[in-house]
């Protein structure tokens, strides 16, 4: 399977083709991944009308899921990744006009809800009675970290 070639980093070989087979269940297409994928191949080169309707049909089933919260909507664009790269790496011709496709797709919140702490804030942490406190306060204040980074 070509899909496959492409996945390069380990999260990726992992995620990926997960999300491939969501679509391929979705689609109603029977077998593993790699039957589904040979499956779905053939019934693309026949049917290539199908294909964009079903994947517009998968893509509004996951807005409805996060609408619900059952996922993030900036997860839907992960499902749109590996659909794309399978499609991509199986045709050498466009099958769908993927610009058309990413319109209706969320993007979802890019940044994680952090804000730097205030002076205030910093004050009062490092008036904190353990002597320890102060220097990992002020290193990370300075050096922009967050409290995940530091292993204590």
């Amino acid at each position: 399977m070509h899909f496959t070639y492409a996945l390069r980093a380990p999260e990726t070989r992992r995620q990926y083709p997960k999300r491939l087979k969501v679509f391929m269940d979705f689609a109603k297409i029977e077998g593993d991944l790699t039957q589904q994928a040979k499956t779905l191949k053939e019934k693309i080169q026949k049917e290539p009308e199908w294909f964009k309707i079903s994947l517009v049909r998968f893509f509004e089933f996951q807005k409805e899921r996060a609408r619900r919260n059952d996922i993030a909507f900036s997860t839907i664009s992960n499902y749109y990744k590996a659909v794309k790269l399978f499609i991509d790496m199986n045709f050498d011709n466009p099958v769908v006009n993927w610009k058309r496709i990413s319109k209706g797709i969320p993007s979802g919140r890019k940044s994680a809800n952090d804000r730097a702490p205030t002076l205030a804030e910093l004050k009062k942490l490092s008036e904190y009675p353990d002597r320890r406190m102060k220097p990992i306060v002020y290193l990370m204040a300075s050096s922009r970290i967050r409290l995940g980074a530091l292993i204590l």
